[in-house]
């Protein structure tokens, strides 16, 4: 009920302006973002691969309203992607882009324009040596967003996707997309979905989750383990030890401000891992999902809230 409740107030107008008006607020955002800047992301990105650990940006920005906007979000990765490259930190740093953020559902041609922003991004990842994944959103996306990338990956076979397990449809998804090249960001998911779709308890979620980290690890892609459970980051290994997978044929992550102590521990013990790593001023509908998934989050931000009162 009360994850329900929050993610309702993450597509609230109303709630919004509180939440961003609130001076505490900008504190405790900084925990989970990088910054509004892109020279504030270049910096976090810097000090976390200087760390050992590698890193996913992602330029915030979602249900883009119309082509400006599209395009707007489009030369914001292509300057990130140019900085990366100039920096030298594109080695160990990729983006990560949500197809709403570039055009998906503008009304006329979404697909379209998503289809031709992202091609412009993907070639600007090229360009800097490194990669891009692409994010995914509620179900309602899903189709759209796979067909999209099953034509990028014609012309950049490296192209990530994610997937989410507590959709009952993934472990088929999974099936299709762990071939060679293939890289996939398993995820459990971050939206309310209905049960039609969905799995809704945390036990029917783990094992999906389970379930397609067998099929992941035991094909021939490159599998990203996207928790911050460690039960499931056990599992992970050992599936991977089962069959027979180096260390750097596969990878953990998590997003930033989120566990950095096993972050740490998982770079020492000789793992790949990815920070997932967002930056820019639409923060608000992530910051709110990160309240939503775990109860530790809203407890920090409620406490914050209160000794600031």
């Amino acid at each position: 009920m009360l994850r329900s409740t929050i993610l309702a107030a993450a597509r609230s107008g109303g709630c919004r302006k509180v939440v961003e008006n609130v001076p505490v607020t900008r504190a405790i955002v900084d925990r989970f973002v990088a910054g509004d800047r892109l020279d504030e992301a270049v910096a976090v990105t810097d000090e976390l691969i200087a760390s050992g650990r590698s890193i996913s940006l992602d330029h915030l920005g979602e249900d883009t309203t119309d082509a400006e906007q599209a395009a707007a979000t489009v030369r914001a990765y292509r300057e990130l992607l140019g900085e990366l490259k100039r920096t030298g930190l594109a080695a160990h740093a990729e983006v990560s882009v949500k197809l709403s953020a570039v055009g998906q559902f503008l009304p006329r041609d979404g697909e379209r324009t998503a289809l031709e922003n992202a091609r412009l991004i993907c070639e600007a990842a090229a360009d800097a040596g490194t990669t891009v994944t692409l994010d995914m959103e509620d179900h309602t996306t899903t189709d759209s967003t796979l067909g999209i990338a099953r034509r990028l990956r014609e012309d950049f076979p490296w192209l990530g996707v994610v997937l989410q397990a507590y959709l009952h449809r993934t472990e088929a998804d999974c099936r299709e997309f762990s071939g060679p090249g293939s890289r996939v960001r398993l995820c459990k998911g971050a939206y309310q979905e209905p049960s039609s779709v969905a799995f809704q308890s945390r036990a029917e979620v783990d094992r999906a989750y389970v379930r397609c980290l067998k099929v992941l690890m035991a094909g021939e892609g490159y599998p990203m383990v996207a928790s911050h459970d460690p039960r499931l980051i056990r599992i992970a290994g050992q599936l991977a030890e089962w069959n027979g997978r180096k260390p750097d044929s596969f990878e953990y992550q998590m997003l930033y401000g989120i566990r950095p102590e096993e972050q740490e521990r998982l770079v020492e013990a000789g793992g790949t891992m990815r920070v997932y790593l967002p930056y820019g001023s639409q923060w608000y509908g992530y910051f709110m999902r990160r309240l939503a998934e775990r109860p530790a989050n809203l407890t920090f931000f409620l406490r914050a809230l209160a000794s600031r009162g």
